[in-house]
């Protein structure tokens, strides 16, 4: 999310996260502070207290919302998106971002986040987005939620429903030829669902798992191709520019952190495209 507010023009003065990977690459790639520590505790509420700031952006963690397990609406992690509309309303900036998964749109916890929000003084507009659509070759789909101080609900609708493409990014749009391949494998979440995929094509969302090809795979009615040797996995860094990472983006750690780190990121593009609607909204 940062990244993409800061290609918007937008002056990030500080970043949390509670997980180290994050923190490390993170503080290769920017210069502001950076704060390790968990939203449940008093630490961040503490830090916030002192920073000048006229907007918060974030994603709680999702994982409880997500379509790759179980969903849990009294996770920990839902607690969380309860507790990051607590800091919003606390600290009360003009603006607030929430995005996460489109899941979030079945939970119990959205509609005490926005009670909360509402109280606070915040005037909302949320939609799921399609990513491929904002400059990303990926059919992913995020939830955001834009806040703004004594506005009414759906105030910024338009802005965040401009300036969408009108035919969905392919992997081969983005790329060119510099991908020296025809299709490649996705890990999938089961075996139930297809893996492996067309250039031609949007990619599937990008997840937090990569692995190569098992050599007993068989293929699904829906592959684009049958498994052979020109078929493989994308690399690391091949998965970190689908998400829209420029090509001089720094990744450090283990390959399973940061397959992991990639696949929780936000798409650059995508953030961007919502830090642009505020710029538009503004202007307007």
């Amino acid at each position: 999310m940062s990244l993409g507010f800061m290609n918007a023009g937008v002056k990030v003065v500080a970043a949390f996260d509670n997980w180290k990977t994050a923190k490390e690459i993170y503080e290769l790639n920017f210069d502001h502070p950076f704060y390790a520590g968990d939203l449940l505790s008093d630490q961040s509420e503490n830090i916030l207290k002192d920073l000048k700031f006229d907007m918060i952006i974030g994603g709680p963690p999702c994982q409880d919302f997500s379509i790759a397990g179980n969903r849990d609406d009294n996770g920990k992690r839902a607690n969380m998106t309860i507790r990051f509309a607590e800091l919003v309303v606390k600290n009360q900036p003009e603006w607030f971002v929430m995005e996460n998964v489109y899941n979030i749109t079945r939970s119990k916890v959205l509609p005490e986040a926005i009670e909360i929000f509402k109280k606070g003084g915040y005037g909302l507009t949320y939609e799921v987005l399609n990513a491929s659509y904002l400059g990303v070759p990926q059919a992913r789909q995020r939830f955001f939620m834009i806040g703004k101080l004594g506005e009414k609900d759906g105030f910024i609708r338009e802005e965040m429903l401009s300036n969408h493409s009108e035919t969905s990014m392919t992997v081969k749009d983005y790329f060119g030829d510099e991908l020296d391949l025809d299709y490649y494998y996705a890990h999938p979440r089961s075996y139930n669902r297809r893996a492996i995929f067309s250039v031609n094509e949007p990619s599937s969302t990008i997840r937090g798992v990569n692995r190569p090809i098992p050599k007993t795979y068989i293929k699904h009615p829906a592959d684009k191709s049958a498994p052979n040797e020109g078929v493989r996995a994308l690399t690391t860094k091949e998965r970190s520019l689908i998400q829209t990472f420029p090509e001089d983006f720094k990744l450090v750690g283990a390959k399973t952190n940061l397959e992991q780190a990639i696949g929780n990121a936000v798409p650059v593009k995508m953030a961007e495209h919502i830090a642009n609607a505020i710029n538009n909204y503004l202007n307007k």
